[in-house]
């Protein structure tokens, strides 16, 4: 298989990340009001999405609608704002309520936890095998190139548990459980994690599970019922997304030693590969975070996700330029192609594999 320091010459590479530096500085000079304007309504929305939904648990007829309005505040909680404010998009506002170091989410997992093994480990070392948490999430075997062990025969049960209760698994990522039962970290090393953990899930529950139900008195178990509902639409939604951007049979993943001594240029040509997007209608990308372009939020996950469907075109030209492969296609595919790749890969022989991988690593990025 061709590896990443083959796909391109090192005069094409260099041209190649220079070209997507430009569009990058591009869109940074060009940061203004509009994008201010923009996240500040997409958080109205939600707020009143969230006082509707909540509202509407108090009238029994309404409760479907309240569970509809509650479930989308918290899709955009999670995905537009949450998860793209602490990325730093707009740090540069100076806006303590958009501050990444300042934000909170309505989840589980806390963000001071989720910026590290999320902006740091993952986006640095996007798909490198045994230095990208996120590839399996510790449960999964979603490349070949794991080495396979009876335990992956539920490889499907655990993804579909995993769905289910993902901000509970995104909560739990973070105390690398394997690692301490490899030997590679002690429980004493975790025990700050441990504690942000405990007093943040005690929050969530405390208000989705008590707090809430007792506001709306002997209706207290439709609201109890209601808020799982939205937390379970939320979760299985940001599932769904999340596999669909990085887990479609042709993404690529890589070895360590094929990201040595990694250059600008071959760091975002490792992006490429390792991600795919998700095609669909506008509301449809606001209601992903935008991550429905993740090959761009891969390349520039420090802009402002609204600026993702303005410069996919050009990626994806500057991809056609160089003969790379821009993965992309509807929901329905992406999903079904990240299903078969479950299942296949819960068997000790693969089938058909996905090419082998090849890529890079960069220092650290670069900070909007």
């Amino acid at each position: 298989m061709t590896g990443l320091q083959d796909r391109l010459t090192p005069a094409q590479v260099e041209e190649f990340g220079r070209e997507l530096d430009a569009i990058r500085q591009r869109i940074v000079e060009d940061l203004g009001q509009a994008d201010v304007d923009y996240i500040q309504n997409v958080i109205k929305t939600q707020r009143a999405l969230e006082v509707t939904g909540r509202a509407l648990m108090y009238f029994p007829p309404a409760w479907l609608g309240g569970v509809a309005a509650l479930s989308v505040a918290k899709i955009l909680d999670n995905m537009e704002i949450g998860h793209n404010v602490m990325h730093g998009q707009y740090d540069w506002t100076r806006d303590p309520a958009l501050s990444s170091q300042q934000f909170e989410w309505d989840t589980v997992a806390p963000a001071a936890n989720w910026r590290h093994s999320h902006n740091y480990i993952h986006h640095t070392f996007t798909n490198i095998l045994d230095k990208d948490r996120d590839i399996g999430y510790g449960i999964l075997r979603m490349d070949p190139a794991q080495k396979w062990h009876p335990y992956y025969l539920g490889n499907p049960v655990y993804a579909a548990l995993l769905a289910v209760l993902f901000q509970w698994g995104v909560m739990l990522h973070d105390l690398e459980v394997d690692r301490v039962l490899r030997g590679e970290r002690t429980w004493a090393e975790n025990l700050p994690v441990l504690r942000r953990i405990l007093r943040k899930a005690s929050r969530q529950i405390g208000k989705d599970y008590v707090l809430f139900p007792l506001l709306t008195g002997p209706l207290a178990p439709l609201t109890f019922a209601g808020n799982a509902s939205a937390n379970l639409v939320r979760n299985l939604w940001a599932f769904a997304i999340i596999f669909c951007g990085h887990f479609p049979a042709d993404v690529e993943s890589f070895t360590e030693e094929e990201t040595e001594n990694e250059t600008r240029g071959q760091w975002y040509l490792r992006q490429i590969l390792g991600s795919a997007n998700i095609t669909g209608g506008k509301l449809f990308h606001i209601l992903t975070g935008n991550l429905s372009h993740q090959i761009e939020h891969h390349l520039f996950p420090d802009i402002p996700a609204r600026r993702y469907p303005q410069i996919a075109d050009e990626v994806r030209g500057i991809c056609e330029k160089y003969g790379l492969p821009y993965n992309t296609g509807p929901l329905r595919r992406q999903l079904w192609s990240v299903a078969k790749k479950i299942v296949r890969l819960a068997l000790p022989v693969s089938g058909q594999q996905e090419p082998e991988q090849a890529t890079t690593l960069e220092p650290e990025l670069r900070a909007a």
